[in-house]
């Protein structure tokens, strides 16, 4: 597959993705936890359909030692035993926001305060700009047609 789009070399789309990437730095220098970071990115790029966003959350997690079996599982984390309280929290509240067109609600209160018991206000911000910044890198990648399977972990650092 050949991506439609060529971002990195459009002028525009630089000027755009400098500015996208260095909020991607700022989530990756909050307090969020490095594991929980990239199994919210990995499940909001699976819903969104993202190939090139599952391939870089997956190489950048196996890198940085999430296990296998772990990164198998994200996609059904809700009947696996390999998730803390906290992860599933997290990964529930990411996928009620990005399914946000699909309820009536968005957030539900109930998802919000579940992750609230496990993540302080500067972590549920962190959380919430990481659901958002990934959401909209995937629909970049999806419209372009990006294609997958070339990244090599830290290629983006």
């Amino acid at each position: 597959m050949d991506a439609r789009l060529n971002y990195f070399a459009d002028p525009t789309a630089g000027k755009a993705l400098k500015h996208l990437m260095a909020a991607g730095q700022a989530i990756k220098a909050s307090a969020l936890p490095a594991a929980t970071r990239e199994l919210v990115s990995l499940r909001v790029s699976q819903i969104n359909g993202c190939a090139v966003c599952v391939d870089m959350h997956t190489k950048e997690a196996a890198a940085a030692g999430e296990t296998p079996v772990r990164l198998h599982l994200v996609a059904e984390w809700r009947e696996a035993s390999v998730f803390t309280e906290a992860e599933r929290a997290a990964l529930e509240l990411a996928e009620e926001a990005t399914r946000i067109a699909d309820g009536a609600t968005g957030v539900s209160d109930e998802v919000w305060e579940r992750a609230a018991k496990h993540y302080d206000e500067e972590q549920l911000t962190a959380l919430a700009v990481l659901v958002s910044f990934m959401n909209a890198a995937n629909r970049l990648n999806v419209i372009g047609r990006q294609p997958a399977g070339d990244y090599k972990a830290g290629q983006f650092h």
